[in-house]
């Protein structure tokens, strides 16, 4: 019943799901409890929310619908009930350390040559480039920042039954609303003051605590890790270094990319290489502590070469690539004199990875990251290049489909 020419039917032939049993398999035996889901289904199921940009519940519903993404997953007969919960792909993504991601990266190139989309001489040219993956925060403000940590604070001392001799919940709560409105009118004294004033709360609910939990070992444990938050919350000033911009995320990051439309952006750097004519993704590598350019391109061109397999002889880069650490490579940086005509028009492509950006962020999940933490940030980066991979190679083996979207209608 299902059309043999489809290109999802067409990507699953083209895709070893042997291999990647044998190779990530280990990660998904256990032997207690009920048998595991299929490696293929698991696997399936996170390529297919990568290349069309879906949540956990929205690509298991729509996987009940679609016959294609079932045989893509490995059913051969019409399945009426869900694969899985959706809440257990939270719980796979935590098994999925970086070797393995690096192991998904890399078959989505051999698919590439399988399928004849890339040669392999395309990998000797590669363009690299970084973009920033946005973590899922509000835009920090101090007077925002003080209420969460009040209630993020109150919320465990309810859970831990600890009694508080106020809890500052409702004042918080008004004096957020009212610095907000001075903030907007532009009166900034008397934003300021209240400001000052949710600092003094979230200050003695602190102290509060801390004394409450001073005597037991196993309260100091549960609160290890909010309490430097919020002390680190409290003592830093507009011009401290490595500041706090989230309760519960923060390892994010302030990075300026000299953006028209937005200024600051609150996340971690990603690096990509892609093959300069295909776009074909060979490295997506989170990289925290907002790095320089030309210090991280080493480590993710080494990268790029485990996945394809194949060394890398030219790199072409933009201007923020000035000074890299690599000596053995030819680097061509955007502005660079003194070329032949052919070399000139090769640099002229180097922006053709900035679309392929554009569509991770667009089409895939590279836009706003709702992963948590810093192997969260890891995982959607490199997933991210998988699914934009396979989108890529889709569109080759369906060229009739190109312009009829295989994305899913979700009401």
């Amino acid at each position: 019943m299902l059309n043999l020419d489809h290109g999802l039917i067409k990507l699953s032939e083209n895709i070893d799901w042997g291999n990647i049993e044998e190779e990530i398999g280990g990660i998904f035996t256990t032997n207690k409890g009920r048998p595991p889901v299929p490696v293929r289904t698991i696997v399936g199921l996170l390529m297919l929310q990568h290349m069309f940009g879906l949540s956990d519940d929205s690509v298991v519903f729509n996987w009940v619908e679609n016959p294609y993404w079932q045989y893509f997953c490995g059913y051969d007969f019409f399945q009426h009930e869900f694969p899985i919960d959706p809440s257990s792909l939270s719980r796979w993504r935590r098994r999925i350390g970086e070797k393995e991601l690096i192991k998904l990266l890399m078959h989505t190139v051999k698919t590439a040559k399988k399928t004849k989309m890339i040669q392999a001489n395309s990998i000797k040219r590669v363009i690299a480039d970084t973009t920033v993956m946005e973590k899922n925060v509000f835009y920090p403000t101090d007077a925002r920042l003080y209420q969460r940590g009040i209630f993020t604070l109150v919320k465990m001392a309810k859970i831990y039954e600890i009694s508080l001799r106020q809890t500052y919940i409702r004042l918080s709560k008004k004096a957020l609303l009212r610095a907000n409105r001075y903030c907007h009118a532009r009166q900034m004294k008397r934003a300021k003051k209240e400001i000052k004033r949710l600092k003094t709360y979230l200050g003695r609910v602190t102290r509060n605590i801390k004394r409450a939990i001073q005597n037991s070992r196993e309260l100091q444990f549960y609160f290890s890790e909010i309490l430097p938050i919020i002390d680190k919350l409290l003592v830093q000033t507009r011009e401290s270094k490595d500041k706090i911009y989230s309760i519960h995320e923060p390892k994010v990051e302030c990075i300026s990319k000299g953006k028209v439309h937005k200024k600051y952006e609150f996340g971690c750097k990603v690096s990509f290489v892609s093959t300069h004519r295909e776009g074909i993704i060979l490295s997506a590598q989170a990289i925290h502590g907002n790095p320089y350019d030309g210090h991280t391109l080493k480590k993710v061109i080494e990268d790029a070469e485990n996945v394809a397999q194949t060394e890398i002889n030219s790199i072409f880069v933009d201007r923020g690539y000035r000074g890299s650490e690599i000596k053995e490579k030819k680097i061509y940086i955007s502005g660079q004199k003194r070329l032949t005509r052919y070399f000139k028009k090769l640099l002229r492509r180097r922006q053709s990875i900035e679309p392929h950006i554009g569509h991770m962020k667009q089409d895939g999940k590279l836009g706003r990251n709702y992963l948590k933490g810093i192997h969260g940030d890891k995982l959607n980066a490199t997933l991210s290049g998988v699914g934009h991979n396979l989108r890529l190679i889709l569109n080759h083996l369906s060229p009739k489909y190109r312009k009829k979207a295989f994305i899913p209608n979700i009401s």
